[in-house]
């Protein structure tokens, strides 16, 4: 068998790549369009104007339950004719449902917009989710980003939603990252931007409006911008050469918007406590003006501590319009926000024609995504047909996704019935599918430890492990996304882990965040899985019965003996 060591590798890929598409152009302002945005336009009230750049969410969870607020939003719709709608919690027919009675009552067509970049799934209760953009990093095959943000389209289209806020651009260089980390492609600028391009044109060759974020790039911080505001101590030199780098080709690509980060970033803008989203120089100078991006720019959500901690909802919504954003995310307070931006009018910080000039912007892109017509969405097996093909492309991306970093030569492969065989399950209490094919296929012995488990349990597991098998097979499972506290692994899993991927005979399996392979020390046989679902577990068991290959390498840097572009692949 052949073995293929990667490492660094990237290049290549520019050169088997097929030539891209052009993406659509949502502003396009032709004759016809630019007459219905005019006319639509022409009937709405200086105050419904302002309200056409609020993008307002539809539910949210309140103590363990979802809560909608559709009557509230008919309300708001009568009253202010607010410009969009964010999509969050509830099952599919739920928000289908919402969607037809919101449009029946609007004035002026709503923009639906979602917080989708794992797909519909990601929000909708019902919904498998497509896997994160790292684990589609790790595959090393661009057109499989292509291919899931077609899918997501497709979705987003039979649900009655137009923009999608996807995909995630920013480089993840900082493993403490605690809130872009697996939502990012990579560590590596030509990645992320190669990614993310194909998965932006997925999405909008087939006519959905994609959002790039979190500009000007959100990876190289260690503070959850909905928590509070993050600091960047880099150069505006620095800023060009790698955050700034993806952007920037999103943009020749035509990417139809950009949301805007809460960042705190002085090389930028050096008034203190000014996030990036409310930033004149940010928005206008650099983005606007310096890159000359023409496509629509929303702000993240005002309701962030980043932006929220310094400046009150109504002052952060008129800080955002001067700034240069078209549309305002989750602004809380419609009718003090209204009443803000008008006092700024009124004072001189924006005026009449800067509101109408962003009206416009946003009539054009309802008019190119098809809203002048509205067309109820049929509920008639929604849930069946948004699930539909996630399960199949999630086969394909795992299985090219699984990156084998050691191999000893004492695991001999396939597994048969022949080998007494061990799974030792972390962070779980009784079996998962992974450990359902071991035992009905190979026979295999199951144990478990969960990260409540104390220091008795994992000596008497040890004990029962012994040396009474031919191969131990050791999976991390069920630890947190993020790095915080050792990613929520107990310090008793850890050192059994530890203890038993030394062992020749063993061959360990990371289920999730790759970051935590850092946590693993002298493993003899060593696989990052990247995700924990019944999937993954298929494809470990096909790996290990010899039906399949691993091709992926490390999308990040997980230690200084695996980094970026690692892998062994077996051909």
């Amino acid at each position: 068998m052949k073995l293929i060591i990667f490492k660094g590798f990237f290049g290549i890929l520019f050169l088997i790549m097929p030539g891209f598409i052009s993406a659509q152009t949502f502003l396009e302002a032709n004759p016809t369009a630019q007459k219905w945005a005019d006319n639509t336009a022409s009937k709405l009230s200086r105050k419904q104007k302002i309200a056409q750049l609020m993008v307002i969410r539809v539910s949210e969870m309140q103590n363990g339950n979802v809560v909608f607020f559709d009557k509230q939003l008919e309300k708001d719709i009568l009253k202010y004719n607010i410009g969009a709608i964010c999509l969050f919690q509830g099952t599919a027919v739920e928000q289908a449902k919402i969607l037809n009675k919101l449009q029946q009552k609007a004035k002026t067509p709503l923009m639906v917009c979602i917080d989708g970049e794992t797909g519909l799934g990601m929000r909708f209760s019902d919904v498998e989710t497509f896997p994160y953009q790292l684990t589609i990093g790790a595959t090393n095959q661009p057109k499989l980003a292509y291919a899931v943000g077609n899918a997501i389209a497709k979705q987003c289209l039979r649900a009655g939603i137009q923009v999608n806020y996807a995909p995630v651009v920013d480089i993840n260089n900082n493993p403490e990252n605690p809130i872009i980390n697996v939502r990012s492609f990579g560590e590596d600028k030509k990645k992320v931007t190669l990614f993310g391009v194909q998965m932006m044109k997925g999405m909008q060759d087939f006519g959905v409006m994609a959002c790039a974020k979190h500009f000007p790039g959100h990876g190289d911080v260690s503070v959850d911008s909905h928590l509070d505001l993050p600091v960047i101590l880099k150069s505006k030199t620095q800023l060009d050469a790698l955050e700034l780098y993806p952007f920037k080709s999103m943009i020749k690509e035509g990417v139809g918007s950009m949301m805007v980060a809460h960042l705190y970033i002085p090389s930028i803008d050096t008034t203190k406590n000014q996030a990036t989203s409310l930033s004149h120089k940010n928005v206008t100078d650099l983005l606007k003006q310096e890159l000359r991006f023409k496509g629509l720019i929303f702000t993240d959500a005002l309701e962030m501590k980043g932006v929220a901690k310094f400046y009150p909802q109504g002052k952060a919504v008129t800080q955002s319009l001067i700034a240069g954003n078209d549309m305002l995310c989750l602004p809380g307070d419609i009718k003090g926000s209204i009443k803000d931006v008008k006092r700024a009018i009124r004072e001189g910080k924006l005026s009449w024609a800067d509101i109408d000039a962003k009206v416009n912007k946003v009539l054009l892109a309802k008019y190119n995504l098809k809203l002048a017509q509205f067309t109820p969405i049929d509920t008639a097996n929604i849930t069946t047909d948004l699930n539909k093909d996630v399960n199949e492309l999630k086969l394909k991306v795992y299985g090219q996704a699984i990156t084998l970093l050691k191999h000893d030569t004492a695991i001999k492969l396939p597994l048969t019935k022949q080998k007494r065989i061990a799974y030792v399950g972390f962070g779980i209490a009784s079996g998962n599918q992974l450990a359902k094919l071991l035992n009905v296929n190979v026979n295999a012995d199951c144990f478990y430890l969960d990260y409540k488990a104390g220091q008795a349990k994992a000596d008497s597991l040890l004990a029962q492990i012994g040396n009474n098998y031919d191969v131990v097979i050791n999976g991390l499972h069920q630890y947190q996304k993020y790095p915080a506290n050792n990613f929520g692994i107990s310090n008793e899993a850890l050192n059994l882990f530890n203890k038993l991927a030394k062992k020749p005979n063993s061959i360990s399996f990371i289920f999730g965040n790759p970051y935590a392979i850092a946590k693993i020390v002298d493993a003899r046989s060593l696989v990052a899985c990247y995700e924990d679902d019944e999937l993954m577990h298929q494809v470990v068991f096909d790996f290990l019965t010899g039906k399949l290959k691993p091709q992926g390498i490390l999308p990040v840097s997980v230690s200084k003996e695996f980094s970026y572009g690692f892998g062994i692949a077996k051909r």
